[in-house]
């Protein structure tokens, strides 16, 4: 009996994939977030959003989300990441939510737009609230 091989082609494509698979994980495994440049970046996977810090018109920490219907996105375990509807004002809102069962920023910018945002860790979620607080009312020094 003969062995029949397989092409090498299929080898490249399988590996080729597993790795694109691990690296879109890795994108929508949690936000990804930078301020820079006056602006507040956050990424996560597909979904992207640039706002500069004096558009800002108000920060605050929420309990829970509003009833939203999903326009795109997903939600596994306790993340939830996409554009939503808000159902009363019928606006686009994004939403970057890391973990359900912790505080979350809702950030109102370019006054109507809505963002809501928690990272993994509670901490750094203080912390970016704290500086974009700070950045909201005009200091640009952290207070001592």
């Amino acid at each position: 009996m003969s062995k029949r091989k397989r092409h090498w082609l299929w080898n490249v494509l399988i590996v080729l994939t597993v790795i694109f698979c691990v690296l879109v994980f890795v994108e929508h495994y949690k936000n990804w977030h930078k301020i820079e440049e006056g602006n507040l970046k956050i990424f996560s996977g597909i979904y992207y959003q640039k706002i500069p810090l004096t558009e800002l018109d108000s920060v605050l920490l929420v309990e829970k989300l509003p009833e939203m219907e999903r326009s795109s996105g997903f939600s596994w375990v306790e993340r939830e990441k996409g554009i939503f509807n808000d159902t009363i004002t019928n606006t686009k809102v994004y939403v970057f939510v890391d973990d359900l069962y912790q505080q979350k920023i809702k950030v109102v910018h370019h006054d109507s737009l809505k963002m809501y945002l928690n990272l993994k860790d509670s901490l750094e979620t203080q912390k970016l609230y704290a500086i974009l607080q700070r950045n909201l009312l005009g200091e640009t020094e952290p207070p001592e």
